[in-house]
């Protein structure tokens, strides 16, 4: 993204052109900055797709830094690092912390409340400039609380790699000073050696160990390697590269002409030639950042018909000058309207209302914020004062976070104390309930404790339960009882693990020891070419981890819904699957699956209310009409089949809320809590089915 100038920017003076710029202002720079942003929000706003605009700022950024350290040590001045720092992020910070208020008023506006808790969680991690890591952790967690939609603090990830680049490099630049120094006193016979030759060396090991890093991380967890800021550490070095070597590349004007016309070709044409999404920060990354680097070598042709008189054009230079705060505001304002019209993607004339709103606050920002701390100089012995708006800044906004964060505390602890007679949950579908009206009470559990309604299993397994397959080193099992009286294994995915929050207490109840083997979005059956290899391998050593223990039962969910009709099937390859555990005297259990849904239901109440038709979906666009399950009935002996669908639908519909108990935690997952109040009858079936006692 882009950030406020890297290099001090002073009034008009002796040093500085008629318009306030200082001599060594690149207006070509400037456009390249106002062009990589319009890529950013065009994309963001019309395309849904990855423009490689990011990777342009991150290695601006660096090259502009690069210029102002190196002509610092050059004319012989101090660092002064710490007045550096203190200067950057009072230019930085000011600019950020307003969008954070804006971004919070609006989530106060207009997000569902179940939201909430994320947003205020991102809202401490952009400010503490540590966004990307929270987002690698979520992004390849696939348990982390889905909000089927954005978060409007998401694009503070590339904010967060900046700040931490901006500490990192200038330690790097007083490093190789240093490193330069101690060459000069003592000299290596037959070398002399610049600062610049210092610095290329430290670079070059840079681009070239965070490349190859980069390219190997994303082949292989591209989700987490997206936000890693050592994978993108690359285009940084390839930025200070740049401007260390700026002086020695003196192209011809022709050759100029061609440098920016392709390099301006090649950075516009990324993200609609390739699919990117899945390639980066890889080696595809060389294409954005090796065309930006082109066009800062073309610089000022001196034609007529150079790229950079396009750059230079004053309404893009002045737009690139809005760049920082254009980045800042540009993804809230379009995840805020999209939730407020309910929509997922803009039309036309919506998507220009998104883009001009954006400009028009980055205007104002840039205007009444960020250019007038930029140009606010005290006097060097006065620096204590930058240290005070940056600490005023930071109190700005931790106050009404911090405020928030507990008010939703204590929301959350006192809905959970209602008494519970007053949210029985799956109890009121119960026969010996029919009829009776649910009590007046607050729907449980509070929607800031939506993300901890995945069923809870002890912890890892131990001893005999260790798997030797590194494919199920996240092998979890409840804490063993003194008496083993059975001994089970659950095998499948989330809707698998869901069941956990009753199967787990009636485990210890009677003496039973569950192992769960789960995969995210991978149901238990034989290889199927309807499921992924990694799926069918996780499956393959499932099966074979239960050949080898031998317990006395594995439980599975034996059905399979979509969000489309057919809404139920039968699970690709089941009978196959399970046939091999039954052969050997291994009973099975079969639990009919819970239906899901194209919006996320307790969203779905906080907006509409829990009585709203369509936060109650008809069963017949939620279920088959007749269960799958039945087409398994009498094919294995050992297979016993557990329908609980009649009490997550009833009457006729699958309702969000039953019995003052949320039923699903997002679009097609259970919550805790209302599989807990589901342990009566789920136990009661279950051991009717098996015949356990």
């Amino acid at each position: 993204m882009p950030t406020a100038r890297t290099a001090p920017t002073p009034g008009r003076g002796n040093d500085a052109t008629p318009d306030g710029r200082k001599p060594t202002f690149r207006p070509e720079v400037q456009g390249l900055r106002a062009l990589a942003v319009l890529m950013v929000v065009t994309y963001h706003v019309w395309l849904g797709r990855v423009s490689g605009g990011v990777d342009i700022f991150l290695l601006i950024s660096a090259f502009l830094l690069t210029l102002s350290f190196v002509r610092k040590v050059e004319a012989g001045k101090p660092m002064n690092l710490i007045r550096h720092w203190l200067h950057l992020f009072k230019r930085l910070l000011p600019a950020a912390v307003v969008v954070l208020l804006g971004i919070l008023a609006g989530t106060w506006l207009i997000l569902p409340q179940s939201r909430w808790p994320d947003v205020l969680d991102q809202a401490w991690a952009s400010l503490l400039y540590r966004q990307n890591w929270l987002l690698a952790d979520t992004a390849v967690d696939y348990y982390a609380q889905d909000h089927s939609g954005a978060s409007p603090l998401q694009h503070f990830w590339s904010l967060s790699i900046q700040g931490q680049v901006f500490i990192l490099w200038p330690l790097i630049f007083a490093g190789a000073a240093v490193a330069w120094k101690l060459l000069t006193r003592f000299p290596v016979q037959g070398i002399r050696l610049s600062y610049r030759h210092v610095l290329l060396v430290a670079f070059g090991g840079i681009f070239a160990a965070s490349l190859i890093f980069s390219i190997d991380q994303t082949s292989s967890n591209q989700a987490y390697a997206y936000f890693d800021t050592r994978t993108r550490l690359w285009e940084f070095a390839l930025g200070s590269l740049l401007a260390l070597g700026l002086p020695y590349l003196r192209p011809g004007k022709a050759l100029r002409v061609v440098l920016g016309w392709a390099g301006l070709a090649a950075m516009v044409s990324v993200g609609l030639v390739l699919t990117v999404d899945r390639s980066f920060p890889g080696s595809i990354a060389l294409w954005p950042t090796l065309a930006a680097a082109a066009i800062i070598v073309a610089g000022k042709s001196g034609s007529r018909f150079g790229a950079d008189r396009l750059l230079a054009w004053k309404p893009l230079v002045a737009l690139g000058d809005n760049s920082y705060a254009l980045y800042l505001w540009h993804w809230p304002v379009l995840v805020l309207a999209l939730a407020a019209a309910g929509i997922e993607a803009p039309s036309l004339g919506q998507g220009l209302g998104v883009v001009a709103a954006s400009i028009a606050l980055a205007v104002l920002t840039t205007r009444f914020v960020e250019k007038p701390l930029r140009e606010w100089h005290w006097p060097q012995k006065r620096s204590w004062r930058t240290a005070v708006v940056i600490a005023a800044c930071c109190t700005l906004l931790a106050g009404p976070v911090a405020v928030w964060q507990t008010s939703l505390t204590a929301e959350e602890a006192a809905v959970a104390a209602q008494p519970r007679e007053l949210t029985p949950g799956a109890a009121s579908l119960a026969p010996e309930n029919a009829g009776k009206p649910t009590p007046e009470a607050r729907i449980i559990p509070a929607p800031a404790a939506m993300k901890n309604e995945w069923a809870d299993i002890d912890g890892l397994c131990t001893d005999a339960n260790v798997p030797s397959d590194p494919l199920l080193a996240g092998c979890l099992q409840n804490n063993s009882p003194e008496t083993v009286t059975k001994r089970i294994v659950v095998l499948g995915d989330s809707h698998a693990q869901q069941y956990m929050a009753a199967l787990g207490p009636i485990a210890r109840d009677h003496g039973w020891e569950v192992v769960t083997l789960l995969k995210g979005d991978c149901r238990f059956g034989a290889d199927s070419p309807e499921r992924d290899e990694d799926c069918n391998a996780f499956n393959r050593a499932s099966a074979a981890y239960v050949m080898e223990h031998r317990p006395d039962a594995v439980f599975t969910v034996a059905s399979l819904t979509h969000v489309q009709a057919p809404f139920e099937t039968e699970v690709p390859g089941y009978l196959d699957g399970i046939r091999q555990f039954t052969d050997a005297g291994i009973e099975v259990v079969g639990v009919r699956d819970n239906p899901r849904f194209t919006i996320n239901m307790p969203e779905c109440v906080q907006k509409n209310g829990a009585a709203a038709p369509e936060c109650n979906v008809p069963v017949n666009e939620s279920l088959a009409e007749s269960s799958p399950l039945d087409g398994y009935r009498g094919k294995v002996d050992g297979l016993h089949l557990m329908d609980l669908s009649d009490f997550v639908c009833a009457g006729g519909s699958c309702p969000a809320v039953v019995g003052n108990v949320y039923v699903y935690k997002d679009d097609n997952h259970l919550t805790k809590t209302y599989v807990q109040s589901m342990i009566p009858m789920f136990e009661q079936r279950l051991l009717a089915a098996t015949g356990w006692t």
